[in-house]
């Protein structure tokens, strides 16, 4: 599985993609993967802060529910409502259903995260 380049990942499997002071958030090929057949999202409204290493939501799967960890901080701008009525098209391509877009409180955040080809040797080592 490629993993977008423009994105960074984190180690609990979520992405973020920074745009400007902006950023978008969801789950990797990886997790989806992992959870099997997604069938509810639980994610938080708009307006909301989030904090990086957090859990900001949680997303159930016919196997469990797993939370949602923030890979950055920052306030809620936009939430997927797609995910509502249609929380499988994340395991259809896991890296376009984005869940949540945030305005940034500090993008140096965005330094500690993991690149594309560090989080594909990290899945790698994690999948044995």
């Amino acid at each position: 599985m490629a993993y977008p380049n423009d994105f960074k990942y984190t180690k609990e499997h979520e992405w973020i993609k920074p745009q400007g002071d902006t950023a978008t958030i969801g789950i990797t090929h990886y997790a989806q993967e992992s959870l099997g057949d997604i069938v509810f999202v639980d994610l938080p409204k708009v307006g909301a802060e989030i904090t990086a290493g957090k859990a900001f939501g949680t997303v159930e799967s016919v196997k469990a529910v797993s939370d949602l960890y923030a890979p950055a901080s920052g306030k809620v701008i936009e939430v997927n409502e797609d995910l509502a009525t249609s929380p499988e098209k994340i395991n259809k391509d896991a890296h376009s259903a984005w869940m949540i877009k945030i305005k940034l409180r500090d993008p140096n955040e965005l330094k500690s995260l993991l690149s594309a080809a560090d989080y594909e040797k990290f899945v790698n080592e994690e999948a044995g």
